[in-house]
């Protein structure tokens, strides 16, 4: 927008590159230290050179920011350019340019002419022509400096160390942990599961489309909760709507799938344990002081001398046999910790550095009081209840799987997606709202000769009956689904049905009142 259409009398227009939806994410983790200014305008553009650049305008737009054409921003003078990856004609620019990584520091191998180049270290993407693209190319840590120094020693003068802003804002964000947690939906004796992945064949996404599902389906459902992180050029490899297809299984099985890519860090800071690979979330797990397992370590896809590498030598490998022990007893030994203080020279000092270097770049003084890292939203991002559940009961505990299980009865919801459950279903729940739950229990078990209980919401309650014609209502629990198991198993047996009935289903007990209405 010209400046003889704009109100405020902007002194500075800071123009930010973006490349795609990643480096976007890390842009406006930086952004806010400058754009409260009123004397900055920041502009934004897309140099339209990353091959998962659809997605990026789509991205912003929804935040309330339009791009420029990379065309018109070449022929226009800007006092500062911030971008957060190479790529794309840069040099073309004119303002000086800062380029801060866009992940944990510079990790991994790009193939380019047969050779494997270390992305944001090496000539093929600092210099053009013999010149360096960046006036200044931010590091987090002297390692990065002296992998530079080998890999592109003209770029080394144009180093600033100026710490890591996306681990900073996590380890600020750990005061907030159980919001974040219950605002996932997670309770206090929950384990929370982070499965994360970043893009390409190598990742644990890439490797195993199926592991999300095949987690989720092997663990209590009231004892673990499982989130899925994917690096956002997974969807945009694909397209979104094809990783929508392929991730319903997992969400049938209760996988929480984090609709926005920017919803891993708040879900980072919650989890008990990360499965991942060689990305940069699994890093900054670690660097939380979260266990990690990882899924895959694809050891030939980063430098071998990069903190990264280093986490794949450290970390343990996730195995088939006793997942949920493996989650249970996952600790960090002292290698991974190691390797995580490579993340960061100058913990908790981002925000003050890159104030420093924004300014005398802009030839501005800071503010008075100048601005720091927001928090992170909360998610709200509820857990999906399984359609299909297998339930074990064994005295008052209840244990409840996504999946098939030894001495386990099958309980099937109405909207379970697969009428095939339905019809081997023991036990069928239906819906909030029905106007007549005794008419509905009696056709329900009239429909489906295999059942043998039929319960769903009624009042302020539940109601459930069986085929000998018992009908029970109860109210008093927060898990109102597992209760007809308790009444199945309990009939079963022989036993009676007490007015009160507790249970316990993962750490967490319950109690229930029962009224029997006639038998």
């Amino acid at each position: 927008m010209p400046r003889r259409w704009r109100t405020v009398p902007t002194e500075r227009t800071l123009l930010a590159v973006v490349h795609n939806v990643t480096a976007a994410t890390r842009l406006l983790d930086v952004l806010p230290l400058f754009a409260g200014d009123p004397r900055v305008q920041v502009v934004f553009t897309c140099p339209d050179s990353s091959a998962f650049t659809r997605g990026t305008e789509e991205y912003l737009a929804a935040r309330g920011i339009p791009l420029e054409p990379w065309e018109d921003v070449v022929t226009e003078d800007f006092d500062w350019a911030l971008a957060a990856s190479y790529g794309g004609d840069l040099q073309e620019l004119r303002a000086p340019l800062t380029v801060l990584p866009h992940g944990m520091g510079y990790n991994k191998l790009l193939e380019i002419d047969n050779r494997k180049p270390v992305f944001g270290l090496s000539e093929q993407w600092l210099m053009h022509r013999g010149e360096v693209i960046a006036e200044h190319h931010v590091l987090s840590h002297p390692e990065q400096l002296a992998r530079l120094r080998q890999y592109c020693p003209e770029a080394a003068d144009h180093a600033v160390i100026a710490g890591d802003s996306c681990l900073d804002r996590l380890r600020d964000a750990r005061e907030l942990r159980e919001s974040y947690r219950q605002a996932l939906g997670v309770t206090g004796e929950q384990t929370l599961v982070l499965i994360s992945s970043t893009w390409g064949q190598l990742s644990s996404y890439g490797s195993g489309p199926d592991l999300p599902s095949r987690i989720a389906r092997q663990l209590p459902l009231d004892e673990f909760a499982v989130v899925l992180a994917l690096h956002p050029n997974i969807g945009q490899g694909h397209y979104p709507w094809q990783l929508e297809m392929w991730l319903r299984d997992c969400q049938r099985a209760g996988v929480i799938v984090l609709p926005e890519e920017d919803l891993w860090q708040p879900a980072a800071v919650a989890a008990d344990v990360t499965i991942g690979d060689h990305g940069s979330v699994t890093y900054y797990s670690a660097c939380l002081g979260t266990p990690v397992l990882l899924a895959a370590a694809p050891h030939e896809a980063v430098d071998p001398d990069s903190p990264v590498a280093a986490l794949l030598r450290a970390a343990p490998l996730l195995t088939d046999e006793n997942l949920a022990d493996q989650l249970r007893t996952a600790t960090q030994p002292p290698a991974l910790v190691a390797a995580a203080e490579l993340a960061t020279s100058v913990p908790g000092q981002s925000a003050a550095l890159l104030t420093d270097l924004g300014y005398r770049t802009l030839r501005l003084s800071p503010p008075a009081e100048p601005a720091g890292f927001t928090a992170f939203p909360l998610p709200r991002v509820q857990r999906p209840e399984p359609g299909a559940q297998w339930i074990q009961v064994r005295g008052d505990e209840v244990t409840r799987f996504s999946a098939e299980t030894a001495d386990a009865h099958l309980v099937v919801h109405v909207d379970g997606p697969d009428p095939r459950l339905l019809r081997r279903a023991d036990i069928v729940l239906g819906g909030d709202g029905f106007p007549d739950p005794g008419r509905w229990i009696a056709l329900t078990l009239a429909e489906f000769p295999g059942c043998e209980w039929a319960a769903c919401p009624a009042g302020p309650g539940w109601l459930a009956g069986n085929r000998d014609g018992l009908v029970v209502s109860f109210t008093g629990t927060d898990l109102p689904q597992a209760v007809p198991s308790l009444l199945y198993a309990r009939a079963t047996l022989g036993l009676d049905f007490p007015e009160q009935l507790p249970f316990t289903a993962g750490a967490r007990k319950h109690e229930v009142r029962l009224t029997v209405h006639y038998g």
